[in-house]
């Protein structure tokens, strides 16, 4: 008589509540088997990931998604929108009669959504037979093998435990810097005290011209003036405020562009597919990059042959393509091209137009991503180009955010400096000097770092214990294609945090790529579970 096969039971830990952990957890439910599992959580309130907690941001600071690209958690970002409260909705400045899909609001508000949906999936997880238990300001101190299990240990207000489990899911998130000192005129990155910091209205310099720039200069600005968010943007200072000045600053000194209108969920590409992927890799390491160049001009030729002929394509590399690709807006002044780039959007926006040649751009990020850890050394090099042009192409900001970028400059509070490659940066005496490559030197009063999250490696890992299992110091934690440690004994540790993925995954960012990271995870620790629920 034969015998059945009975899964192992699945204990699980998951580390981290913002959107990867939630995400894990909302696809290990749709597996078809009971689980037990503990959520921990490191901050007082789980379930809304540091970009989206009180903490660290404020009403003001923009999420650059909108409902239509998130994945649902049980329901929709629009439909959770629609049943709270008009007042609620409101004080976040949003209106409930003019909600649509393709809105970008407040951070704080996507934060709501999320941590209600945790409250959802563990009440209905627990009423259809799971386990689930939600541990709070419960800081994972490590994590090793233990057996064939694995321990977790952990602090909390009562002092240090630890439990068993047959899988632990690392679902940490961003990693930004600590800041010892705690000085409120230099900050380490934009989520380092920048939000409950008094700063004063003097020169402030802020590294990065990114959302996480932008972000910044929000907070900055809020504390001493509002925006009139009519027709057009206005800034209105507060008495006193006279002697704030935001300088914005990166290598170009470029301001990132308006999201742009496009279909969505995408439309497929034509040349750029699984098959075609799949053949370029075959043909080794060796010229793989030039493989996937063909494929790429075949595809931005055909989505646009008129802006492919403008820039002659047909005759560039990939090196040569991102100084076409950036050289209008280097020659121009910074925010005249943004007023500009922000009215083609708007004239877009209403017409329903694609500009094709940007869509096709947006498209290709992903699928070429998948080949990057495959690239050798020289390719990788080569790519980082073409990469730049990827990361500036899908970091669009919400029109919301480029117009309020124009009412500081209108108000001459905000410029845009051009650091270029060779720049310094000195600290000293409550003083922060900027050199550019020209030679030309500014000096802040106040400084933020907000050059956004860097790649870590295995040295970065906060656990020591399971740094000393994996028996190496340095280089990137080694990880299957399911983001599980790679070595047997620690085959049921998984880390799909994007700080350590960014080495082999440059655009794994984003509340998508937590979705994607979830459910790569969950079929990886449950691959014989029946068809995927709706």
């Amino acid at each position: 008589m034969p015998t059945e096969t009975v899964a192992a039971f699945r204990n699980l830990a998951i580390v981290g509540t913002g959107p990867t952990g939630l995400y894990t957890l909302h696809h290990l439910l749709q597996r078809g088997q009971k689980l037990t599992v503990t959520l921990f959580e490191a901050a007082p309130l789980a379930g809304v990931g540091s970009p989206y907690s009180p903490e660290t941001t404020q009403a003001s600071m923009l999420a650059n998604i909108a409902s239509i690209e998130i994945p649902p958690l049980g329901e929709t970002y629009l439909d959770w929108l629609k049943r709270q409260p008009d007042a609620m909705l409101r004080v976040y400045g949003v209106n409930a009669t003019n909600l649509h899909e393709r809105q970008f609001l407040p951070r704080l508000l996507l934060g709501g959504w999320f941590r209600d949906a945790l409250e959802r999936m563990i009440r209905d997880a627990n009423a259809q037979g799971h386990r689930i238990a939600l541990r709070e300001a419960a800081r994972v101190l490590d994590v090793e093998p233990a057996g064939a299990e694995y321990r977790v240990t952990f602090t909390t207000a009562v002092g240090t435990e630890s439990l068993l489990f047959s899988h632990v899911v690392l679902a940490t998130g961003h990693d930004w810097p600590d800041d010892p000192d705690h000085d409120d005129l230099l900050f380490v990155s934009p989520w380092s005290g920048l939000i409950e910091a008094k700063v004063p209205a003097l020169p402030v310099g802020i590294l990065g011209t990114s959302l996480s720039g932008i972000d910044a200069a929000m907070a900055v600005a809020c504390q001493h003036g509002h925006f009139d968010e009519g027709e057009t943007t206005v800034y209105h200072p507060n008495p006193g405020s006279e002697g704030l000045k935001i300088t914005l600053m990166s290598r170009n000194g470029l301001i990132p562009e308006a999201d742009f209108w496009c279909p969505l969920p995408y439309r497929p590409l034509a040349h750029v597919t699984e098959a075609a992927l799949a053949q370029a890799q075959a043909g080794g390491a060796a010229g793989l990059l030039d493989r996937l160049w063909h494929l790429f001009k075949l595809e931005l030729s055909e989505a646009d042959p008129a802006y492919a002929r403008s820039i002659g394509l047909a005759d560039l590399t990939p090196e040569a393509f991102a100084t076409a690709y950036f050289a209008p807006r280097l020659a121009a002044d910074p925010f005249v091209w943004a007023a500009e780039n922000l009215a083609e959007v708007q004239r877009n926006t209403t017409q329903r137009r694609t500009v094709e040649w940007r869509y096709a751009i947006l498209r290709l990020h992903e699928p070429m991503e998948t080949l990057v850890a495959s690239f050798n050394d020289h390719d990788r090099s080569r790519f980082e180009a073409l990469q730049r042009v990827f990361i500036d192409n899908y970091a669009a900001v919400p029109p919301q955010s480029i117009r309020r970028l124009l009412a500081l400059h209108r108000a001459n509070i905000l410029t845009v400096l051009s650091l270029g490659e060779d720049y310094s940066l000195t600290h000293a005496e409550g003083e922060t000097v900027v050199q550019t490559e020209t030679g030309a030197q500014q000096t802040f009063a106040v400084f933020v770092d907000a050059r956004g999250q860097r790649a870590l490696g295995l040295s970065d890992l906060p656990f020591p214990k399971l740094r000393a299992a994996l028996g190496k110091n340095d280089g990137p934690v080694p990880l299957n294609t399911s983001f599980a440690l790679q070595k047997p004994s620690l085959a049921g540790i998984y880390l799909p945090a994007a700080p350590y993925l960014l080495s082999r995954l440059p655009f794994v960012q984003g509340i998508v790529s937590s979705c994607d990271l979830g459910h790569e995870v969950a079929r990886a620790i449950i691959p014989d579970a029946p068809a995927m629920l709706a």
